[in-house]
């Protein structure tokens, strides 16, 4: 991640802040420690600010801590996770989107990957009302609305759910019902619903400039799939100013991808099924 994040010319001129979470156990001690020893010998960036977390605070409160403290200083933010790939573009684009919608309050999120859908539009970006978190952005004055609250769940009405779950093919409503049940731990789909509350729109560009490298079943949250692969833009996207609206085509696009990724209640088995056997592999190794 570091080294495609480094091909991107404004890297030289760019502040990095590298958050390491602490170890959730023992046996995860010198994994953290390797994790370490690669970002203190980082270099090629205007200046690199590393934040080593003495206890576990989990993916969760990772990112919000990390994400609201780079937001209070610089007002926006870039978020990468360790397992993405980025395009030598991707900064480019992710300046030039957080500098152009700065103002729009409804724009409240820049997406610089994508799902391997069916481009529907002839624009160099479009508007969702899902985001996505594989290389993103965003602005401290859209990420104070971020509300990790289950009382938010109130606000939805019945026929809100089937839209919140993009017309019904995709589940995230069940995510926050899992959240409030204490049987997963997750921010994404609070801000996603922060987004979907507030009427905000989330940027993307036609080709993804960011690819999520961890569905290779080395991803702590992410089961073994293809089905996420896209190939990384070779130019660079322009960002251009268009009509602040969701994209109807791309919405159609996404929801038969989403319908073909989402499963069913004997696919949610399987998927439990096989991260408990390879979390059984990790322990034994």
């Amino acid at each position: 991640m570091f080294a495609s994040l480094l091909a991107n010319p404004e890297a030289a001129r760019s502040d990095l802040y590298v958050f390491c979470d602490g170890p959730r156990d023992q046996a995860a001690g010198a994994a953290v420690g390797e994790v370490r020893d690669v970002v203190r010998g980082l270099s090629g960036f205007r200046s690199i600010t590393i934040v080593e977390r003495e206890t576990n605070l989990g993916l969760a409160d990772s990112i919000i801590e990390g994400v609201t403290a780079v937001c209070a200083k610089h007002g926006r933010v870039v978020v990468l996770e360790d397992d993405l790939l980025v395009s030598p573009h991707f900064l480019r684009f992710m300046n030039e989107a957080l500098d152009l919608y700065k103002d729009e309050a409804a724009v409240m999120h820049v997406s610089a990957g994508a799902y391997p859908v069916e481009p529907s539009t002839d624009d160099d970006t479009y508007f969702l009302r899902v985001p996505l978190c594989w290389g993103w952005g965003t602005w401290d004055r859209a990420w104070r609305e971020y509300r990790r609250d289950l009382a938010l769940m109130r606000e939805f009405g019945g026929h809100m759910r089937r839209e919140f779950d993009f017309d019904g093919t995709y589940n995230y409503w069940e995510q926050l019902v899992l959240n409030k049940e204490g049987r997963i731990k997750t921010w994404f789909v609070f801000w996603y619903a922060t987004l979907f509350l507030r009427g905000g729109l989330a940027l993307f560009p036609r080709q993804p400039l960011a690819r999520n490298m961890g569905f290779d079943g080395t991803g702590v949250h992410c089961h073994p799939t293809h089905r996420y692969d896209v190939d990384l833009s070779p130019d660079a996207i322009p960002v251009a100013p268009i009509p602040v609206a969701e994209s109807a085509g791309m919405f159609e696009s996404h929801r038969r991808f989403f319908r073909s990724v989402s499963p069913g209640p004997a696919g949610r088995a399987r998927h439990r099924a096989t991260k408990m056997l390879v979390s059984m592999r990790r322990a034994r190794t």
